[in-house]
């Protein structure tokens, strides 16, 4: 008595069976969705279709990603061209400000400036004293890295002032040369929106690029 094991042992051992036996191949029959049966044939093209489905479903969607990097490259390529040509503090907080908002979607932004009102040229970033800072946003003067997440309240209100009751979540890196000078922090309604476990490329790299275009035109 030939039991199924044996069956199928004897078709992986002879995978020309059906080649050489296209008869017991039209033969076969295999229940279907809709409650009738198919030949084993139409099984395998349904199964090569539906394959085939998904392959190009993962295409559409490499290519899509694909295009939404070329349009972040772009973006990003512009607003880096303009903060480097950028001929004062005031151009380069401004230019910051409406690409943030126009191509990157950030409901929430702001740039602190560490140092003395009196001395720093006139922007729209907001500028505090190093000590001020230091007692409300210590922890992230100090981390030298991007961060993201949920902040104590006393942090959102020094950063975002009137805002801080309307956000959610944040994603902030201090700006160093040298020593830190400033901070920049974007934020969101949503507390998932940044969350701790993102990546953070995209604001090291700003932060890299106002690193070496802020110091030259704070002076």
């Amino acid at each position: 008595m030939i039991d199924e094991t044996q069956i199928i042992e004897h078709l992986l051992a002879h995978p020309d069976f059906f080649t050489r036996h296209p008869e017991a191949l039209e033969a076969l029959q295999l229940p279907h969705e809709t409650g009738s049966a198919i030949s084993l044939v139409e099984r395998q093209v349904s199964v090569l279709r539906e394959r085939n489905l998904e392959m190009r479903q993962r295409l559409n969607n490499l290519l899509a990603t694909a295009r939404e990097n070329d349009k972040l490259f772009e973006k990003t390529k512009r607003l880096v061209l303009t903060l480097i040509e950028a001929n004062s503090l005031g151009a380069v907080v401004d230019a910051l400000f409406h690409s943030l908002q126009a191509d990157y979607d950030v409901q929430f932004h702001n740039l602190l400036l560490l140092g003395d009102a009196g001395t720093l040229p006139a922007s729209n970033a907001r500028v505090v004293g190093v000590d001020e800072a230091h007692q409300h946003i210590g922890s992230l003067l100090r981390s030298n890295r991007a961060l993201c997440g949920v902040l104590r309240q006393e942090e959102l209100r020094f950063l975002f002032g009137a805002d801080a009751d309307r956000i959610g979540s944040v994603a902030a890196v201090p700006l160093c040369h040298g020593r830190v000078f400033g901070i920049l922090a974007i934020g969101n309604s949503d507390p998932n929106h940044y969350r701790s476990s993102m990546g953070t490329l995209f604001l090291s790299y700003l932060a890299e690029v106002l690193n070496r275009t802020c110091p030259r035109l704070l002076r």
